[in-house]
């Protein structure tokens, strides 16, 4: 089974890893920057190891996001920046194919246990099953 694993985050998230404090985030430090590029390397090694991963990308600042929807009039409307109902969005993602969800958990308690300064979000991992043959 496939399974998509989601890491949510910010904007003030993206900003802090610059170095930037908010009342959401504190700053981050190159070393705690360092030490979560590590964490993430290591995941990603282990399951392409195991074969289990299809694959992983750490997203851009949301900043630069574009939301596009259909118009009343069936034009497309284009919104520049995050989506205005919601500050948590997609951060970075895998996709792994997993015997079970049961394993696909385990990693992502992993990835949650990603090291962050203190004082940071909790940055939730988020689980979705990727439905097949449709």
């Amino acid at each position: 089974m496939k399974y998509l694993v989601m890491v949510q985050g910010t904007q003030a998230d993206y900003e802090a890893m610059a170095g930037k404090a908010s009342e959401h985030s504190p700053a981050w430090s190159e070393k705690e920057i360092q030490a979560m590029f590590a964490h993430m390397e290591a995941i990603n090694n282990d399951l392409a190891e195991t074969g289990e991963m299809v694959d992983a990308q750490g997203l851009a600042e949301p900043a630069g996001t574009r939301l596009v929807s259909a118009g009343a009039d069936g034009r497309p409307v284009i919104t520049d920046g995050p989506y205005g109902e919601t500050k948590e969005l997609l951060a970075g993602y895998w996709v792994l194919d997993c015997e079970s969800l049961e394993r696909v958990t385990e990693i992502a308690a992993r990835v949650a246990q990603c090291p962050v300064p203190e004082g940071a979000p909790d940055y939730p991992v988020v689980i979705r099953p990727i439905q097949e043959g449709c």
